[in-house]
């Protein structure tokens, strides 16, 4: 799946916005971003950036995009699917 030059900038932007003040007024570490799951209620997670370059978190991005254009609600990176779905894949990531 192919992520467009367009969408990389956008994506880049949204990210920028959540590495400099997270929503609790944390700064992100750096190497690291700020991804907010969830159904109703959004929580806030820090992951590698490493994770942008994996097949499967790439697909969290492609459905992020679909849902949420490049407005996203939380002002930061909002991944569409539950935390336990979330924490699922990135413990299979960090295994990798």
């Amino acid at each position: 799946m192919a992520i467009h030059l367009s969408s990389i900038m956008h994506a880049k932007q949204i990210l920028r916005r959540s590495l400099l003040i997270g929503r609790e007024g944390v700064s992100v570490p750096k190497g690291y971003l700020a991804v907010y799951v969830g159904e109703r209620q959004k929580k806030r997670f820090v992951v590698p950036v490493s994770f942008l370059n994996q097949p499967l978190f790439q697909d969290l991005l492609s459905k992020a995009e679909e849902e949420f254009g490049f407005d996203h609600p939380m002002g930061g990176l909002t991944i569409p699917c539950t935390e336990d779905t979330f924490i699922a894949l990135t413990s299979q990531l960090s295994q990798s």
